[in-house]
């Protein structure tokens, strides 16, 4: 009898940890967010979905809030239309859906705290 072997799980890492180092992510955010998207399995998937299409899947909801709407606050956070000449490594759109994926995990664990964050437009400096 054979041994099964799927490769999924180590592709999908190799894909975070190329993403990271493209974006300028330290090492200890990339092992943070592996270790939150191998332990939810909701977040896991759409994060598999995102390194197969580079789209969001948006099939995990918080109280309505899917990962779509955590990048469109990313990008509200950080400003990209202000006129800055160029925009910093933590805008570009890699940095940006690194960060949804982590926040969105930090929003699993704490949904009231994030929710009033989106909602309330406040919070912006905790990231």
């Amino acid at each position: 009898m054979g041994i099964l072997y799927d490769a999924r799980k180590l592709k999908a890492m190799e894909f975070l940890y190329k993403l990271c180092e493209y974006a300028l992510k330290e090492q200890g955010f990339a092992d943070e967010l592996w270790t939150r998207l191998i332990n939810e399995g909701a977040l896991y998937d759409e994060f598999v979905y995102y390194a197969d299409n580079h789209t969001f899947l948006d099939r995990l909801k918080i109280r309505g809030y899917g990962m779509s709407d955590i990048y469109v606050w990313q990008m509200d956070k950080y400003n990209l239309v202000r006129e800055l000449g160029k925009n910093p490594e933590a805008c570009n759109k890699e940095s940006l859906v690194l960060n949804a994926f982590m926040e969105f995990s930090n929003m699993i664990k704490d949904p009231d705290e994030y929710v009033k964050r989106i909602e309330s437009g406040k919070g912006n400096d905790r990231l």
